[in-house]
């Protein structure tokens, strides 16, 4: 069989290809420095290519690995048992923003920035904003149930999806559910495809609920001389009665690395092992006002007195350039591994001392940061001048287990928005028994039974 003519005999050249360069531009993603190349990259224009495209595959047992944006950090859209590479880019229509209703449906190619901007001309908000929300598609949000920094005042994506429609791999296509805001008919399989990373179907079209767009917005940034502290602190302010819209951790290293790579004025002092950066918002002055002194007041009994307020836009927008860099930032410093980590929230102390001192156990050096409001915290482990052998052997994997068995002690578990995919499938015994996996593989096993849709994620 010759995989390439095949497709070639049902779509032209402009949705598919195997010219080299292609395949190493979609045989990777932001998850340390991996290239699968597939045997083909396709990318469909309208459902009823990608549907003919899907029977195809699942007639002939071609695996197929769907892809969004490429910013996913775990790995899951690498074709790593070769086969088509389903890129969703041309899926990039916002189709309609129902203000009456206060929902908007768009296609699963459509940048989340881009929906966000949209709505928010009609004074409406979308509040999932992952640190790649300029370049990550809704999609690839819904696939791997993606967060925040808003996460902690509104939640994830799986809170402000209403319905899917999805083409299953025979090329069938259905919506999961209804576009109203209560739904007891049955199974709930807007659910289960959320969160489930390409491995039962492909989204093609995607119905969100919004809200009210928050009229104002203020910013703080403290210094934190220990970082064990900032996280003594988080759960003291939400227990204060404030709920921020964002409550982020940063470790001073990363904070140097973003302002030095950005070129933008440093606000951590030189004293210090971290900083937090809270934000308010909501449509009256003078209570957020009220909750930036409630929110200093609670900073205060932790010895937290180095408190920053952001005077202007530009000043805001700033710091959090700073904050969403550091992941970048981090990686063209030394290639990681991030561990997404999350606890419940009154434990994020426990596990960033626990943290520290796995990494000094082991020899690794990391840098975390992450939603701190949420329990979620980013553990990137750094390669530095560690060999390959080093960097891919059973010594750091058995740190990293580690880290993922505290979690588990402390109520948590291995990813809160980064999802599984390739590179976290082998620890899921971690936190996972085989009763519960098998479970899951019986669920793919119903969608999916010849087994093409992105195999070899979550689980083998």
């Amino acid at each position: 069989m010759d995989l390439y003519q095949d497709l070639r005999s049902l779509f032209d050249d402009s949705i598919v290809t195997i010219e080299h360069s292609e395949l190493i531009k979609y045989g990777q993603d932001e998850t340390e420095d991996f290239v699968f190349e597939p045997d083909v990259v396709v990318k469909p224009k309208t459902v009823e290519q990608l549907s003919q495209l899907m029977a195809y595959c699942n007639k002939v047992k071609i695996p197929v690995t769907p892809r969004g944006a490429g910013t996913g950090l775990s790995g899951a859209s690498l074709p790593i048992h070769k086969g088509v590479l389903l890129s969703m880019e041309h899926f990039n229509s916002i189709i309609e923003i129902d203000e009456a209703n206060m929902q908007a449906t768009v296609e699963s190619g459509v940048i989340n920035h881009n929906l966000r901007e949209a709505v928010e001309a009609r004074n409406l908000f979308y509040p999932p904003d992952p640190a790649s929300k300029g370049s990550c598609y809704i999609g690839g949000n819904v696939a791997h149930n993606s967060g925040g920094p808003k996460a902690v005042k509104y939640g994830v994506t799986k809170d402000y999806i209403l319905n899917l429609e999805v083409v299953l791999p025979n090329g069938e296509v259905i919506w999961t559910g209804s576009n109203t805001l209560k739904n007891s008919t049955g199974y709930n399989l807007t659910q289960l495809f959320i969160g489930s990373e390409g491995s039962l179907g492909v989204v093609t079209k995607v119905v969100v609920r919004l809200l009210s767009k928050p009229k104002h917005n203020l910013l703080l940034w403290a210094n934190v001389p220990k970082a064990i502290t900032a996280c003594l602190a988080v759960s003291d302010i939400m227990k204060s009665g404030v709920v921020p819209s964002g409550m982020e951790l940063m470790e001073k290293k990363g904070i140097d690395l973003a302002c030095q790579y950005l070129n933008l004025p440093n606000p951590v002092s030189h004293d210090c092992e971290a900083a937090l950066m809270i934000e308010v918002d909501g449509d009256h002055m003078d209570q957020l006002y009220s909750g930036c002194e409630s929110i200093s007041n609670t900073l205060g009994t932790h010895q937290i007195e180095n408190v920053l307020f952001a005077d202007s836009g530009e000043q805001k927008e700033s710091w959090w350039q700073i904050r969403r860099s550091i992941g970048e930032v981090v990686k063209a410093h030394s290639t990681y591994k991030e561990q997404d980590t999350v606890v419940k929230r009154s434990h994020l102390a426990t596990l960033m001392a626990g943290v520290k001192e796995i990494e000094a156990k082991f020899g690794f050096e990391s840098v975390c940061y992450g939603h701190a409001g949420d329990g979620n915290l980013h553990v990137n482990i750094l390669k530095n001048d560690l060999t390959d052998a080093q960097w891919q052997g059973p010594h750091l994997e058995e740190g990293i287990r580690e880290i993922f068995r505290l979690c588990k002690q402390l109520g948590g578990t291995i990813s809160g928005e980064h999802g599984i995919g390739y590179v976290q499938k082998k620890y899921m015994n971690e936190v996972m028994s085989e009763t519960h996996l098998d479970l899951m593989r019986g669920v793919k096993k119903a969608f999916d039974p010849n087994g093409i849709m992105n195999p070899g994620k979550i689980f083998d």
